[in-house]
């Protein structure tokens, strides 16, 4: 008889499977059928250590790999067998909108975190929030999120992005040569690196605005050490012209 060999959990002797658990493979084979469901993942990852671990190495890098498979392969195509700031940020990163909190990164504003089922991710955008001399670098980023009818602010958009090899890019060189100063106190709500505010470094370009619909001098982003970038505007409203066209009667 062929025993199952059993994998002992290394969280902890109180946890509920310290009497051992399926292989990788097995569980593998469970979430592909169950399409890498992002949440389902993310629930595995929260039983004990063992399965977090393979969460990380595994079941995040085959769900990037099918929710944004050209964006991968791009951000892969140096050879590197990682991402920068792990599998796991990434695909929080393309699934989820941080939102804000009072005191926090962006003002007073309080917009709770929430999941997004679809975002388009784009490497021509990335280049509208780049300086001229730093557009050989590589850049993904996704449309708006909006959240419309905010008060005093009024119409919101929170927009995320990931660089590619971003240790080695012109944008980290040239924050380092301006002595940007990181965030004192928050970090990436994708992988808990400190910030670096492109507001403050003075690296927002105007194009950004252009490619966002959003007003100038209400725009602001952040970059962390592992390359992953958070940003909001406000939203300019749409004018007679954009708006859709009524049917002739």
């Amino acid at each position: 008889m062929i025993i199952t060999k059993q994998y002992r959990c290394i969280h902890s002797a109180s946890c509920q499977c310290s009497k051992g658990h399926l292989s990788e493979d097995a569980i593998f084979l469970v979430f592909h059928n169950l399409k890498w469901n992002p949440k389902l993942i993310a629930t595995l990852s929260c039983v004990c250590k063992w399965f977090d671990d393979l969460a990380k190495r595994v079941l995040w890098k085959e769900f990037c790999g099918t929710r944004a498979p050209k964006m991968l392969r791009d951000l892969q195509s140096t050879g590197s067998h990682v991402v920068d700031g792990n599998w796991r940020a990434l695909g929080k990163l393309l699934t989820y909108c941080s939102g804000c909190t009072k005191g926090g990164l962006f003002k007073d504003i309080l917009i709770p975190g929430h999941f997004v089922y679809q975002t388009r991710f784009s490497r021509t955008s990335g280049k509208s929030f780049l300086l001229p001399q730093c557009r050989t670098d590589v850049l993904y980023v996704s449309d708006p999120c909006e959240h419309l009818d905010q008060g005093e602010e009024g119409d919101l958009g929170f927009f995320r992005g990931v660089f590619k090899s971003f240790a080695t890019s012109k944008v980290r060189k040239m924050l380092i040569s301006k002595g940007a100063k990181l965030h004192s106190t928050e970090v990436c709500p994708y992988c808990k690196a400190k910030l670096w505010s492109m507001q403050q470094a003075k690296m927002i370009p105007q194009s950004a605005s252009c490619r966002l619909g959003s007003y100038e001098d209400c725009i602001e982003y952040y970059v962390c050490l592992n390359g992953h970038m958070i940003g909001i505007c406000t939203l300019l409203p749409l004018s007679d012209s954009e708006e859709a066209p009524e049917l002739e009667k």
